[in-house]
C-alpha cells in the first residue's frame, strides 16, 4: 500500500507542476529583457525619420548636378536659377531650402563652379552642397564636366560652403564637408 500511496503522490506533483504556468520571477525577466532590447533598438528606429528627409536632399541635389551639367552642354555656361534648370524643384520644401551660387574656379582660365546648395530647416538634418565644374580630360585637351555631392558633417542649419575646382577636378570646399559619391 506504501508504494501506491508513493507513486499517486509523485503523479500529483507531476501534474500540479505541468499545469502551473510561469512564475511571477520568470515573467519580470522577460519584461527586464525586453525592455532592455527596446533601450537599445529606440535610437536608430528615431534616427530613420531624419535619414528619409535627408534622403530628399541628396536626391534634389545630384538632379540639380546633372541638370547644370546638361544645361552647361546646351548654353556654354552654368546657371544661377532652378527655374533654368527645368526640373520642376521647388526652391524651398518644408525640410530644405535649395539655392544655386556661381563662383570663380582657381587656376588660369577654368571657368566658374556652380554648386547646388540643400540648406537645412531643421537643426537635425545635414545640409548638402553639390558642385559641377569644367575639368580637363588627363592627356588630352579636352574638357568635361564633373559633379561632386558633399555632406556636411555636423547636423545644423547652416548654409553648405561652396565647391572648389582646380581645373581636373571638383572637390568639396573644406573640412566641414565630405563627398558621398
Amino acid at each position: 500500500m506504501k508504494s501506491d500511496l508513493k507513486a499517486k503522490l509523485l503523479q500529483h506533483f507531476s501534474k500540479k507542476k505541468a499545469n502551473g504556468g510561469f512564475t511571477l520571477i520568470e515573467l519580470l525577466v522577460v519584461i527586464i529583457i525586453i525592455g532592455i532590447l527596446s533601450a537599445i533598438a529606440l535610437p536608430s528606429f528615431l534616427n530613420q525619420a531624419n535619414k528619409a528627409k535627408q534622403s530628399e536632399a541628396k536626391t534634389y541635389v545630384g538632379s540639380m548636378n546633372r541638370a547644370q551639367q546638361a544645361f552647361y552642354l546646351e548654353n556654354g555656361r552654368f546657371t544661377a536659377t532652378l527655374t533654368d534648370l527645368g526640373l520642376g524643384v521647388a526652391s524651398s520644401t518644408p525640410n530644405y531650402s535649395y539655392t544655386i551660387t556661381n563662383t570663380a574656379a582657381t587656376g588660369t582660365g577654368n571657368g566658374s563652379v556652380a554648386t547646388n546648395k540643400a540648406q537645412a530647416k531643421s537643426e537635425a538634418l545635414k545640409g548638402y552642397a553639390g558642385g559641377v565644374a569644367l575639368t580637363s580630360v588627363t592627356g588630352t585637351t579636352d574638357k568635361t564636366t564633373a559633379a561632386v555631392l558633399c555632406e556636411v558633417s555636423a547636423a545644423g542649419t547652416t548654409v553648405p560652403e561652396d565647391a572648389t575646382a582646380d581645373g581636373s577636378a571638383v572637390s568639396c570646399a573644406t573640412a566641414t564637408q565630405t563627398p558621398i559619391n
